[in-house]
């Protein structure tokens, strides 16, 4: 009677593979890019999806373009699910875009409020009537300031490491400094390792080494330096947003205020994080919400799949829904995204949308695959966030 055997293998050669790092270069995802002139300069947009489905309109940071700021992120495989439900139209600073050629010596650089005057331009240009903004760092200030001049255009801000107020004179010193060296000498060795901090904060050892090292080479062979540091300059001289908070019911409420919803995110190694409570502190809590994510800095890049989830609730909130079949996919591949527990976002003119039936939808995830989400919200409003 045969038995069984097992054929001896020989090890020949062992090969090592270094494991992909992250890749910031342009992907073919969008569906046209137009090159807007206004008053202030030249604005490149991009844009991403149908033109006749809903309008989100991206801002990025310092140092990046829609390229290395939202590219990585809306090709997350839940982004990716629900950006079929809407237009992305992808706004570029001057200059800031990808090969973007180095402006003349005694460029003058559109200020905080022309920059946020040129996205009424694009507004304009693509005949959109109302959009929701995504901004980041500089490009969610751009994009707080339209909302504040322009709110009938806006349906809503998520807006991560947004700040409100002025520049700190520590702010000031070292990005004026940094501006100075990005003109004179290039993207040197301090400017890039202050451009790291201004995105990842304090890199320790247990950060996501591969995905700094693809941002390192980006900031020292892809950014023009002396665009950027005309950018970084316009930034450190923005003005105060003049927002701020009525307690007092029986004081007239102030002008200068948000009318659209409006969601802060922060990541808890931010070092922007005392800049969004400030501004968290300012704002109106009927409806604002402010959250905060564990373990990262650089959220849409450290933790898509959160994100991905908060924003989706945040459309929701908004009156935006993905289809039944589209939320049954989220639900089955975004494992990583935790359960959230929301009460509810409260909307414009009188609207409401209940999120917990939204969230029950993900019960039927596996509870072994779920990760848990830290996120604070504003302790002064009644409606609390707990993951």
């Amino acid at each position: 009677m045969p038995t069984d055997t097992m054929d001896d293998i020989e090890l020949k050669n062992i090969e090592l593979q270094v494991p992909l790092m992250r890749n910031v270069s342009r992907s073919e995802t969008y569906t046209q890019e137009d090159k807007i002139e206004t008053e202030w300069g030249t604005m490149f947009v991009a844009v991403q999806g149908e033109r006749n489905k809903q309008a989100i309109i991206t801002y990025h940071d310092l140092g990046l373009n829609h390229i290395s700021n939202f590219q990585a992120f809306f090709n997350y495989v839940d982004m990716r699910l629900l950006s079929q439900s809407f237009c992305i139209y992808h706004l570029n600073a001057p200059g800031q875009e990808e090969g973007a050629p180095s402006f003349q010596e005694g460029h003058v650089y559109p200020t905080m409020d022309q920059l946020a005057e040129m996205i009424l331009c694009a507004v304009k240009f693509y005949n959109l009537k109302h959009f929701v903004g995504l901004g980041v760092g500089a490009g969610a200030n751009i994009l707080a300031r339209f909302a504040l001049k322009y709110p009938d255009f806006v349906d809503g801000l998520f807006l991560v490491n947004c700040t409100s107020t002025v520049s700190s004179w520590t702010e000031w010193g070292y990005q004026k400094i940094n501006a100075m060296y990005l003109r004179s000498s290039g993207m040197t060795n301090s400017a890039q390792e202050y451009m790291l901090w201004h995105h990842f904060g304090k890199i320790t050892e247990d950060r996501n080494h591969d995905l700094i090292q693809a941002y390192r080479q980006y900031f020292s062979k892809a950014v023009n330096p002396y665009n950027l540091s005309l950018f970084i300059d316009s930034y450190i001289r923005r003005s105060d947003l003049q927002i701020q908070r009525e307690l007092d019911t029986t004081k007239k409420k102030s002008e200068r205020r948000f009318k659209c919803q409006v969601l802060l995110l922060v990541g808890d190694m931010s070092p922007h994080l005392d800049d969004i409570v400030d501004m968290n502190a300012r704002l109106d809590p009927s409806n604002s919400t402010w959250m905060k994510l564990s373990d990262c800095a650089m959220v849409l890049e450290e933790q898509p799949g959160k994100v991905s989830e908060i924003l989706r609730l945040f459309l929701q909130g908004l009156g935006f829904a993905l289809n039944q079949s589209e939320l049954r996919l989220s639900s089955s591949s975004s494992w990583e995204a935790s359960t959230l527990s929301v009460r509810k976002f409260s909307l414009p003119q009188q609207r409401s949308v209940d999120v917990e039936a939204v969230c029950r939808q993900r019960t039927d995830v596996d509870s072994d695959f779920r990760h848990e989400v830290h996120i604070v919200e504003n302790p002064i409003d009644q409606h609390t966030v707990t993951c």
